[in-house]
């Protein structure tokens, strides 16, 4: 039985002895460990914002996931994902991802970037044709109810098989905008 007890607390020694790192680490992150939102900075995002843009209105939500393995970096980390829909002036739905899953999100967190402050995001549309981007956002206030959100597409490719063939992929998001919290 003592053996049982000293294997038990053994594995769970080794189990425990994954590093943490804080959001902000700059550095190269070792297999396993936790990239973690120490600072809670993540938490300001999170609910629904507001923006228009081309007589359009966007309702983006952002939610933050905690501990959350990356199978590509090979660590767990605390990320945003975020959901959106976008209304037309007669409020009719335009572009609407609200009801998908976290885990197939199109939004999703990368890092704060070291050389702006900025919170990297990537999008990633499979039904707008493979539509994927880039998107940067920080507050521009101190109260952390303005959000200003910039947009750079990164794939605007259209092969035969897409439907937007000859109509061309409809633009779901502002290149830039601010956005105000609800």
């Amino acid at each position: 039985m003592k053996k049982l007890f000293l294997f038990i607390l053994f594995s769970a020694s080794i189990s425990c002895s994954a590093q943490t790192y804080p959001l902000r680490t700059f550095t190269e992150i070792p297999e396993n460990a936790y990239l973690k939102d120490t600072n809670n900075e993540l938490i300001a995002y999170e609910g629904t914002w507001k923006g228009t843009w081309d007589n359009k209105t966007i309702y983006i939500t952002f939610k933050r996931i905690t501990n959350k393995y990356n199978e590509n970096l090979k660590y767990y980390k605390d990320y945003l994902i975020a959901k959106f829909k976008v209304l037309d002036p007669n409020g009719n739905i335009l572009f609407n991802n609200t009801t998908l899953t976290d885990e197939n999100a199109k939004v999703w967190g990368g890092k704060f970037r070291k050389e702006d402050d900025k919170y990297s995001l990537i999008y990633n549309d499979e039904d707008l044709c493979n539509t994927s981007g880039s998107i940067y956002i920080n507050f521009t206030d101190s109260t952390k109810t303005k959000l200003a959100w910039k947009y750079i597409l990164h794939s605007n490719f259209i092969s035969s098989d897409c439907p937007y063939y000859n109509t061309g992929i409809p633009n779901p998001l502002p290149k830039e905008i601010v956005l105000i919290k609800q």
